[in-house]
């Protein structure tokens, strides 16, 4: 990318947009533009080639069927692949992370093959799907505040050696192993189960994901009162006592 452009890919959204995770791209491509940012977006529905020539691509969540639709689709293209191998940066939710692992159990309760840009692997809990509110702790090394999102998944993802935790849980079951993580990440891949949508609730992950864009440690400040209100509702109502 040059100094002042940013080429934001939205992947699958007539598959992959499940709980306003659109909002993901609205958030990181205003933050951008407040910042001076060119950015042009790119929406590429699962009948378009994906580009590789993206610097942050996102995927979000969807139901069973869409998800393994979604992965043979992105498997035979190759793009986001090619995209990771370049450099981008991957941000993805729900059954977009589950697709981002080696393998996931589709809608007709098959092992499908993922990508393999992130070391985990996801089952189908066999427990009480996960739903509700999650607080939790990112993992320092990226010097975020605490996460806060919505959880509605039926998928425990196991990480493996070379996946990190994304984040711990205070609150909520993130990745459904019991072990208290949440999501997991690899270099400039990232997975999580938080909608909300996660970065309308959490704006410097967004920020997080312009810096690596840009490699560089800092962003100008914004305004983020609006964004802090409803963070601080959020975290204030899940953990009030029922």
């Amino acid at each position: 990318m040059s100094d002042n452009s940013l080429r934001l890919v939205w992947v699958y959204p007539d598959l992959l947009s499940t709980y306003g995770d659109q909002g993901n791209a609205l958030v990181v491509e205003r933050r951008a533009r407040q910042r001076g940012l060119d950015v042009q977006r790119v929406d590429v529905r699962s009948d378009q080639p994906i580009p590789t020539s993206g610097d942050i691509y996102l995927i979000g969540g969807g139901e069973d069927r869409p998800q393994r639709l979604a992965a043979e689709r992105l498997l035979r293209d190759g793009g986001l692949e090619r995209a990771v191998s370049n450099g981008a940066i991957v941000f993805s939710v729900c059954a977009g992370y589950q697709i981002l692992g080696k393998e996931f159990v589709n809608d007709m309760g098959q092992r499908q093959e993922g990508l393999g840009l992130l070391d985990v692997v996801t089952v189908r809990g066999e427990g009480e799907r996960c739903v509700g509110d999650v607080l939790a702790d990112i993992d320092p090394r990226l010097n975020l505040p605490p996460l806060t999102g919505f959880e509605n998944h039926q998928g425990v993802t196991h990480l493996g050696p070379t996946a990190k935790p994304f984040a711990r849980t205070r609150l909520g079951r993130g990745n459904g192993t019991g072990d208290g993580t949440e999501g997991a990440y690899s270099d400039t891949v990232f997975g999580t189960y938080m909608h909300g949508p996660v970065m309308a609730r959490n704006p410097l992950i967004a920020d997080l994901l312009l810096k690596l864009a840009l490699d560089v440690n800092a962003l100008p400040p914004l305004d983020d009162r609006w964004y802090e209100a409803l963070r601080n509702e959020r975290i204030a109502a899940a953990t009030q006592p029922a």
